[in-house]
């Protein structure tokens, strides 16, 4: 089960086996639980649920206790489903990054870093105004539609809240899976900031060489 839920630990760069230097992205992942087993005849649909991240039992509600009681769980601070690749998996399972070798293709989702109210620029990479003097216009928007409608037209680009949107970059490469220490590296950007939670997925859209 290539399925897997982890923290974002941050970025490096490693040299390759045929010598190249790479930066990739250091994801700690797992070891996750198999705390449910859904199937389509009780619930409508086949799911696997995994639970990660160890946190003090009064941190976690009764009822959610013992919902992990009952696949032998520690209590635990995540709980993701599953609806891909989760053939074989059974109830109290440990997935870990063992699943994974060199070469894999993942899509990782996450949650974008935060930036506040931002303006145009920075939010949709507006150009800008001309920087000559007596522009008065440099960063602000310009003409953006209709502006007697009364309201704020749907798909409009403005200023607002920037970022801590649920992110999801896809095919991703595997470079090394490290058992060991619950490692992943993958090649390239993974979104949110360091310590965030990242979901690990097979690739959708693996492309071909």
């Amino acid at each position: 089960m290539k399925n897997i839920i982890g923290r974002k630990v941050g970025m490096t760069s490693i040299f390759l086996d045929d010598g190249r230097f790479v930066p990739v992205t250091v994801v700690e992942a797992g070891p996750c639980v198999v705390t449910q087993r859904k199937t389509a005849g009780q619930d409508g649909y086949e799911a696997v649920q995994l639970a990660f991240g160890d946190t003090p039992a009064k941190r976690v509600t009764k009822p959610q206790l013992g919902h992990l009681k009952r696949s032998g769980s520690a209590p635990k601070r995540y709980l993701r489903e599953f609806r891909r690749g989760i053939d074989g998996v059974e109830l109290g399972a440990t997935v870990t990054v063992a699943e994974f070798a060199a070469g894999d293709r993942v899509d990782v989702m996450g949650i974008s870093k935060g930036h506040g109210f931002s303006g145009g620029i920075k939010r949709h990479n507006f150009s800008g105004g001309g920087a000559s003097h007596g522009s008065m216009i440099h960063r602000q928007p310009a003409s953006n539609g209709d502006t007697n409608a009364g309201r704020t037209v749907k798909g409009s680009r403005r200023p607002g809240h920037f970022g801590v949107d649920r992110v999801t970059h896809q095919n991703l490469e595997v470079v090394r899976a490290d058992a060991e220490r619950n490692l992943l590296l993958l090649r390239g950007p993974v979104p949110g900031a360091k310590n965030g939670l990242v979901v690990i997925k097979p690739s959708v859209k693996v492309k071909e060489k």
